[in-house]
């Protein structure tokens, strides 16, 4: 594991990308399967060689923290997203990397991280991996954003999702347009190479719609990696 865990601080970008920022919904915990592990490696791996900042919910364990850990170490800028009442809970987030931004609730959260970011990708992960992403998709087909929408099925992780998903759809709960909107893959770079091409062409339905009720917020912004005694700043959006 320490060797590939090297490889992390080696990505040089190669490539140029159509994102500025991505941001990646994944599990506080690793899981059993050392390939999720070497999923978050990989995709951050891919999203450094391709100058893509990450936008993340802000936790320092599980992939999560893999995943932010590798990008900031890669030279990239990590934006961890976190509700306030969760900063104060080390065993929940852990030791974050990068920038650390605090909303007020789940819901900015939500909103904030798909604001900040240019595309979605999931990793494997639990309930708040699921609700992040289905959140995502149905934003989407209410047209409150048009951005690809990713699933990294690793190792055939999302197989049941999409079996289900596909259901709703014969079914008629979803319509073949709508079903259009995730794009899924087996690996990383595969993964990044449909999101690069992906052209939204499903049918909304509304438009015009925003992330929010309103546009003011106050966020609160911490580089994590200038330390403890760098202080924190509060600013009105």
């Amino acid at each position: 594991m320490a060797e590939r865990e090297t490889e992390t601080s080696r990505p040089q970008q190669s490539r140029s990308s159509r994102f500025k920022r991505i941001c990646v919904f994944c599990g506080s915990s690793q899981g059993k399967k050392m390939s999720y592990h070497d999923a978050a490696i990989d995709l951050a791996n891919e999203l450094v060689s391709r100058g893509i900042d990450l936008v993340y919910g802000g936790g320092g364990i599980g992939l999560m923290g893999l995943l932010s850990q590798a990008v900031h170490h890669g030279g990239r800028r990590v934006v961890g997203v976190i509700p306030r009442t969760l900063i104060t809970v080390p065993e929940i987030i852990g030791e974050t990397a990068g920038e650390v931004m605090a909303v007020a609730d789940m819901h900015q959260r939500k909103a904030e991280m798909g604001r900040q970011s240019d595309a979605f990708i999931a990793l494997p992960g639990g309930y708040g991996t699921l609700e992040e992403l289905l959140e995502v998709i149905t934003w989407a087909q209410l047209g409150i954003h048009c951005k690809p929408v990713g699933l990294l099925n690793v190792d055939g992780y999302y197989d049941s999702l999409l079996a289900f998903i596909d259901q709703a759809t014969e079914e008629g709960f979803i319509s073949p347009s709508a079903r259009r909107i995730i794009v899924q893959a087996p690996t990383a770079q595969e993964l990044m190479e449909k999101l690069e091409e992906y052209v939204p062409y499903y049918d909304r339905v509304a438009s015009g719609l925003n992330w929010e009720t309103t546009q003011t917020r106050v966020v609160v912004v911490k580089d994590a990696a200038a330390g403890a005694d760098s202080g924190i700043s509060v600013s009105g959006i």
